[in-house]
């Protein structure tokens, strides 16, 4: 992988956002500078709410089309300014990991972990639709006028970046991809837009099978003791920006350059050198597949937090 390539794509698309759009930062601290004030208190968890990146957008006025697609560009890709975190896989974990389907519903609760309001993964080999897929942002929605909880994608295609809203709660990707479709269609026809584009988009379960393996990796940047490194720094671990006082008060700086974690490295050396010989005496030894697992950690009657982690094939034999 050409590194300086790789890395230079969020930050290409970065910088014709900050052209295209020299007031938004500016506006961007307004915004967040009234959380709480003039606007909701939004979670801590959110950078700042769609229903503000489209004021951006649309400079204040009715939104069009094109408004709507640059408010999620915004939003992914503003927020991630600030930490400007490059995820990259070990290759073979990558792909180990992208091909474990999460089953049954979505582990929400994981991903409120997010270690930075908006990353980068890249994803060398993968594809979306057809189109070869170098990345996507994904980051955390709050609606304003719902309290709704999202998980927002913007995919990095190799001809489009490709929005992908998804509603967080008790059900599966696919009907999570299926509820943000059905309130896309809705909102079209409020504002009177033309849903011809909405036609144009895969149904829900097509569309799901293309998310499953990058909600899987965006699971296990998330998931309890991650392998998460900083070859540059080592023992380094990724985190949200901290606002800096300043003389017109606290203010968010974006990072100076981007920085690369290596995810899943001495994962990757495991399972390039294989499972091992199935041991025991027992006729039923086999290799069991790699899978997430999940459960609940504390007392019944107290705070309780939900583990989730992803295990590599494990070698099973019977005595």
């Amino acid at each position: 992988m050409n590194d300086r390539k790789s890395v230079n794509r969020p930050v290409d698309h970065l910088n014709e956002l900050s052209r295209d759009r020299p007031g938004a930062w500016a506006n961007v601290d307004m915004f967040r500078a009234d959380r709480g004030k003039g606007l909701p208190q939004w979670p801590d968890w959110c950078f700042m709410p769609m229903a503000a990146w489209l004021a951006i957008a649309s400079g204040g006025q009715t939104p069009g089309l094109n408004d709507l697609f640059n408010a999620s560009r915004l939003a992914a890709i503003g927020a991630w300014r600030y930490s400007q975190g490059i995820y990259r896989f070990d290759e073979d974990a990558l792909q180990a990991i992208a091909d474990t389907v999460p089953s049954g519903e979505m582990p929400s609760e994981v991903l409120y972990r997010l270690p930075e309001w908006s990353v980068y993964i890249e994803t060398p080999g993968l594809q979306y639709l057809g189109e070869d897929l170098h990345g996507f942002w994904a980051h955390l929605e709050w609606d304003v006028n719902t309290e709704r909880h999202e998980l927002r994608l913007l995919l990095d295609t190799q001809t489009f970046l490709v929005p992908v809203p998804m509603h967080l709660g008790k059900w599966t990707v696919t009907e999570a991809v299926d509820r943000a479709y059905a309130e896309s269609r809705k909102q079209w026809h409020l504002t009177g837009l033309s849903d011809s584009i909405l036609k144009a988009e895969p149904d829900a379960e097509a569309a799901a099978r293309e998310l499953y393996g990058l909600v899987s990796l965006l699971l296990y940047v998330c998931c309890e003791e991650p392998e998460i490194d900083d070859k540059r720094e080592p023992g380094a671990f990724p985190a949200q920006s901290r606002p800096k006082r300043t003389k017109k008060g606290w203010r968010l700086f974006p990072a100076k350059r981007p920085r690369v974690w290596t995810v899943g490295e001495t994962l990757g050396e495991r399972l390039r050198s294989g499972p091992g010989e199935l041991t025991g005496r027992g006729v039923d030894a086999h290799l069991r597949k790699a899978h997430w697992h999940g459960f609940w950690r504390g007392p019944r009657d107290g705070q309780r937090h939900f583990s989730y982690k992803w295990l590599p094939p494990i070698p099973v034999s019977s005595k």
